[in-house]
């Protein structure tokens, strides 16, 4: 027989169960309120004592009402954050497995996605599935399953909270990790957020995609256009989260693409470098120099990261100069449109010159005596002194460099 203690707190759970089961949207939201103030932090067995040992009829209760009401609940919010008081609770992995029991996972992630509700709605949901990934990786699977590795790439790609991305990249990382099955599929979900208007999500992607790829191993072909077209990016840190990205494919067979990419990059074609003047002027054909276009910062990007991997390893700096990567970088150098492409492009061309004396030999063949020697005296200078004459010798020049003699040096 029940003690009349034991008989008091059942009775005092039963009232409140009724007393939720008859709120209204208000009274309910209270009652959420006063349980995340009360209970925050507690394990399962303080969690089972406070609902004497029925405290899984309330998570059954928040669950069902999370399944009728989350597209349009004006307190989703509240409601999540007392879910995740059981999933978060110690030594309560049966309040997981009841939370799920219901298609929990698919209804989080189709949170993710309805654009009337609130950032820190979506965010509380990024977090309940934390959990869950948390719980080990037949977890991990079920969230994969469920295209959740889709949902999150999107998710992280169009939030405007910088606190839900990044909740929504370490979620991506830990779907990554441990989850054979599923890796490679976070893997291009990450490359897929690569092109999206989200500086942050960029950045975020172009760092988890430089972790996972020891894990990966090779990285696939579709990877080379998302990677050199975030190089257009205004952003540094997203500029230097891809060229460490770059450096990092520099030991695996997508290499050759890379390379060609970055070498194409210098030469981009004129028409694209320039951008009509407003439409009020007198002569609509007329070409005017606003700000930098896209392909200018990608060209000094480009020009930039050439540079470094150039540095970096005397076999990547040979495979470039056999993509006649001298000539692209004068081409470069001959911008007068964008300094930044001038300068990046003459301090690897500086590189090159010293380490490679065929190229010393083109290079100042090509400028003549002159205009080398003030290059080889002041590389990160001598270009601001160009007249148009002479840039348009260099964005002209024909070098080529024979790569059986470059691989001879």
């Amino acid at each position: 027989m029940t003690s009349v203690k034991e008989q008091e707190a059942i009775r005092k759970l039963m009232v409140f169960l009724q007393e939720w089961d008859s709120a209204h949207k208000v009274a309910r939201s209270r009652i959420l309120d006063n349980f995340i103030k009360s209970n925050d932090g507690k394990t399962e067995p303080e969690l089972e004592l406070e609902f004497s040992q029925g405290a899984s009829l309330f998570l059954a209760r928040l669950t069902a009402w999370l399944r009728m009401t989350y597209t349009y609940s004006t307190c989703l919010n509240r409601l999540l954050k007392s879910v995740g008081i059981f999933l978060s609770a110690a030594s309560g992995r049966r309040y997981l497995t009841e939370f799920l029991e219901i298609g929990s996972v698919s209804i989080l992630l189709e949170i993710l996605g309805l654009n009337h509700l609130k950032e820190e709605d979506k965010r509380e949901s990024v977090k309940l599935l934390q959990l869950v990934a948390d719980a080990g990786r037949k977890y991990k699977e079920l969230i994969c399953e469920s295209y959740g590795v889709r949902s999150l790439a999107e998710f992280l790609a169009t939030s405007k909270s910088a606190e839900a991305q990044e909740d929504a990249q370490v979620l991506l990382d830990s779907l990554g990790r441990g989850n054979p099955k599923y890796q490679n599929q976070v893997y291009k979900g990450l490359i897929a957020v690569l092109p999206c208007a989200s500086p942050r999500a960029q950045q975020l992607a172009l760092q988890t995609l430089r972790v996972m790829q020891d894990m990966v191993g090779e990285a696939p072909s579709v990877l080379v256009e998302p990677v050199l077209g975030v190089l257009c990016s205004v952003h540094l840190e997203v500029q230097y989260e891809a060229i460490q990205l770059l450096k990092a494919l520099m030991a695996h067979e997508v290499r050759p693409a890379l390379l060609k990419g970055l070498v194409a990059l210098l030469t981009p074609p004129r028409k694209k470098a320039f951008t009509f003047c407003n439409k009020t002027a007198k002569d609509p054909t007329a070409l005017c120099l606003r700000e930098p276009m896209l392909v200018y910062i990608q060209q000094a990007a480009a020009a930039k990261v050439i540079g470094v991997l150039a540095k970096e390893s005397a076999e990547v700096a040979e495979e470039l100069i056999q993509l006649e990567v001298v000539h692209g970088l004068m081409v470069a150098v001959g911008n007068l449109d964008y300094v930044a492409s001038q300068r990046h492009a003459s301090i690897s061309l500086e590189y090159f010159v010293h380490t490679f004396p065929i190229v010393e030999e083109c290079v100042k063949k090509a400028l003549g005596h002159t205009l080398f020697q003030r290059f080889m005296d002041s590389p990160e200078t001598w270009y601001t002194k160009l007249d148009p004459v002479q840039a348009e010798e260099l964005a002209s020049n024909t070098v080529d460099i024979p790569g059986d003699i470059a691989r001879m040096q």
